[in-house]
């Protein structure tokens, strides 16, 4: 008897229960190697012939695993997928986008936005004009209304000094922070949030694609979908960051990984010394990178590499904050970032007495979620959402907003 090659060398068979929305239901037989646009290829010819000529059928359709309602992903293959025997999928038609609103409906939304605007100078003078006058100092008060986020930075700055300070009192302080620079040695770059990547991804976006534009704006998925949009068109959209794939960049970290090994050895003798390197290399890791698409565009502009640069730090790689920044009155300066906040203000004092900030000040996690915090401001989110960080951020934005209000 002879059996053919490619059945002795082919992978597992699993039978697969799929259902499409118009109620059709069938088995399909494939092999583990299998990808899941093959499979989605072959549910298509199985439940409408010839619709295959049209060649966005396949990006308008996804496969849904029925049991845990998760979409598959096109890239992968079955066993990538861990779909086991007798599972059952659904084949979905992906939702249209809503149409765009016509010019009827604008001219009306815009009235509509007229008739609600709010009250000018001048209206309002002449409404309050019986109402008794009292004296009070306005720039005061406006001095007083200060910007959370711009404080908070400040507020970090000098944070980080004292958790540095506090560290390097505890006995296991030098293991502790090799802890912590492990931590940084994983490839933030890679890491991808999964759910804001899904919600992209069902959106019809290329998921390679999707994951490079979160990589590019910080998990924000409202960002992350603009920039899509507006490089749609774009060839080198594709193209691999440059921190992806680059051996020298590789090779610079293990020279690091190396030195540091040989600069902790040299140093073990004098744990300040070794905690002050280990201090030096979480700083550098989180060192400010321009985006260098953003810079190029604005240096076609006719400003000069520095100020571009500058004004990209000062709004986390924002390139239209950053051309408004460069033309305005270019506040805050570079310099403001570094700038702590004044130590003997009531303020500082509040943050410093509160039991929980003085707790979390001695984890070193505390310490790297203010690093990161500094260079990434959009991540503030996760480090409140996280149990060991979120006390402290919610302590002091508590003790800032009461302090604001007296």
């Amino acid at each position: 008897m002879f059996v053919q090659e490619e059945k002795i060398f082919a992978g597992k068979v699993i039978r697969l229960h799929i259902c499409s929305m118009d109620g059709a239901e069938w088995l399909e037989e494939v092999t583990e190697e299998v990808t899941v646009e093959k499979l989605k290829e072959k549910c298509l010819k199985h439940c409408s012939p010839g619709s295959l000529e049209d060649p966005k059928i396949l990006t308008h359709h996804k496969l849904v695993h029925a049991s845990s309602e998760r979409a598959l992903s096109d890239t992968k293959t079955v066993a990538e997928e861990n779909l086991q025997d007798k599972d059952v999928l659904l084949l979905i038609k992906k939702r249209a986008p809503p149409p765009p609103p016509k010019m009827t409906d604008v001219s009306a939304e815009e009235k509509r936005k007229q008739e609600q605007k709010a009250p000018d100078k001048d209206a309002i003078v002449k409404a309050t004009s019986n109402l008794t006058v009292r004296n009070t100092d306005r720039t005061q008060a406006h001095h007083n209304m200060r910007d959370f986020q711009t404080e908070l930075r400040k507020i970090l700055v000098s944070l980080i000094e004292v958790a540095q300070k506090l560290l390097a009192l505890n006995p296991d302080a030098v293991e502790l922070f090799k802890k912590a620079n492990a931590m940084l040695d994983e490839d933030d770059e890679d890491r991808v949030d999964e759910i804001a990547l899904r919600q992209l991804t069902e959106m019809g976006f290329p998921e390679s694609r999707a994951a490079k534009a979160l990589r590019l704006n910080h998990m924000s998925v409202t960002q992350a979908m603009e920039w899509l949009i507006e490089h749609a068109d774009d060839p080198t959209a594709d193209a691999p960051l440059p921190c992806e794939n680059s051996e020298e960049a590789a090779g610079g970290l293990a020279e690091g990984d190396s030195g540091e090994k040989a600069t902790l050895g040299a140093s073990a003798e004098d744990p300040k010394d070794e905690l002050t390197e280990i201090f030096k290399k979480i700083r550098r890791k989180r060192e400010f990178r321009p985006d260098p698409r953003a810079v190029i565009a604005l240096m076609e502009m006719g400003f000069d590499e520095k100020e571009v640069i500058d004004a990209l730090r000062v709004n986390n790689n924002q390139q239209d904050a950053a051309c408004e920044w460069l033309l305005g009155d270019r506040k805050p300066s570079p310099e403001d970032l570094d700038k702590g906040i004044d130590t003997t203000s009531p303020l500082f004092q509040a943050i410093l007495d509160n039991p929980v900030v003085q707790l979390g000040l001695t984890n070193p996690k505390t310490l790297l979620a203010f690093e990161d915090m500094l260079e990434n401001p959009l991540n503030s989110t996760q480090w409140m959402n996280d149990p060991e960080t979120g006390p402290v951020m919610l302590q002091i934005s508590r003790i800032f907003q009461t302090l604001n209000r007296t």
